[in-house]
């Protein structure tokens, strides 16, 4: 029965052994096949040890050995080149001498490279554009930095920048700065007072009316949105007319303190218990 089960995977290790290892080693396995079905088969004792036991084999190389190795690239590299970010489109849009309109994008940076000059403004995020219609120029003005750069507008296109110092600066619609002097103290133009508006048959007629002077009445007066009311200054200054005065602050008088403080305890306290009443009076009604 055992000889019968070990002769099978033993011949076709023979067989093997014949086909794909060298001689020296094809004489030792046919010896040990022939001891076996001669002596070893009648005892288990000498067929386990003469199973255990290995033969030696000769230092010789096996050419059938294969060696496999990776057939691809460790995980992680594959999307080291997708961490890269998309460019922000940074740098000049428009150029020298080109014409913008209110608003439109003259320069885009990150930090202060360039700065605003005249009929320019700047973004929270460091953009340069343009607050009026004209023609762009990049200029230095060592008068007002000796080393900023300067992106400005102008309104001809042969216009130069920066203006000369004192110069006024030019606007939209050609206008300049200039300082508005009234030539009297009366009114524009030696008039008495200020301009009111008539509407009549002929139309609405403008005109100048004197000064009034407003009398303070003890009774209250029609406010603007039709309502009665006292002037703030006056509501202020109530107390100040009945003569009645507040006793000076001392920081020493304890005694005015703890009863400041026991008052408005007490105040708390009774707040806190009405909005329990109200909360135990809702419950009640549900």
């Amino acid at each position: 029965m055992f000889q019968s089960r070990l002769l099978a995977p033993l011949r076709a290790l023979d067989r093997s052994s014949r086909t794909s290892l060298p001689s020296a080693f094809r004489t030792i396995t046919t010896t040990t096949t022939t001891r076996i079905n001669t002596t070893t088969l009648r005892t288990p004792s000498s067929l386990l040890t003469t199973t255990l036991t290995k033969p030696t084999l000769p230092q010789t190389s096996f050419p059938n050995i294969q060696i496999r190795h990776a057939s691809h690239a460790t995980q992680g590299t594959a999307n080291r080149h997708s961490r890269d970010p998309a460019g922000k489109r940074l740098g000049a849009k428009r150029t020298a001498g080109e014409y913008v309109v209110p608003g439109c994008i003259i320069f885009r940076q990150r930090g202060t490279k360039w700065f605003p000059g005249e009929n320019c403004a700047m973004g929270r995020d460091h953009t340069i554009y343009a607050a009026q219609a004209g023609y762009v120029r990049y200029y230095l003005d060592p008068e007002r930095h000796s080393e900023r750069k300067y992106i400005g507008v102008v309104f001809e296109k042969d216009g130069k920048l920066p203006v000369p110092r004192n110069a006024p600066s030019r606007r939209k619609l050609g206008r300049v700065k200039v300082r508005f002097e009234v030539e009297g103290e009366e009114g524009v133009k030696g008039g008495k007072g200020d301009l009111v508006a008539k509407v009549g048959e002929e139309g609405t007629v403008v005109g100048s009316v004197g000064k009034v002077e407003i009398q303070q009445s003890e009774e209250l007066q029609l406010r603007p949105g039709y309502m009665y009311r006292e002037a703030n200054w006056v509501i202020g200054r109530a107390a100040e007319k009945a003569g009645i005065t507040a006793k000076v602050y001392n920081r020493k008088n304890r005694w005015l303190a703890w009863r400041k403080r026991t008052a408005k305890a007490e105040r708390a306290a009774q707040m806190k218990s009405l909005k329990s009443k109200k909360k135990g009076a809702k419950k009640a009604k549900k």
